[in-house]
């Protein structure tokens, strides 16, 4: 079960990355699982993790979709490798 979740799960980040709406890749790590929620787990040091509530008539990838962007929308600083790098660059 939670290794299709984990499939789903990097769909989603797939596909929000082709869409540009992220700025840097994500790969899923492990999928936790408790009695409401799912804790997704990224191999990245920006985000580490987004949590997706199990609540009845929410699809998974709806939820983790709306987490990750949330997550990022959050963030400060420079987001990936190129913007750090100009910025070293610059000063």
């Amino acid at each position: 079960m939670l290794e299709d979740r984990k499939a789903e799960a990097q769909k989603v980040l797939d596909q929000l990355w082709n869409e540009q709406l992220l700025p840097f890749a994500l790969t899923v790590g492990k999928i936790t699982e408790d009695s409401h929620e799912y804790t997704i787990h990224f191999h990245d040091s920006r985000i580490h993790m987004a949590r997706v509530s199990l609540s009845e008539g929410r699809l998974f990838a709806d939820g983790l979709r709306t987490s990750v962007l949330e997550r990022v929308a959050k963030m400060r600083g420079p987001l990936n490798n190129d913007e750090a790098n100009a910025r070293k660059i610059s000063s």
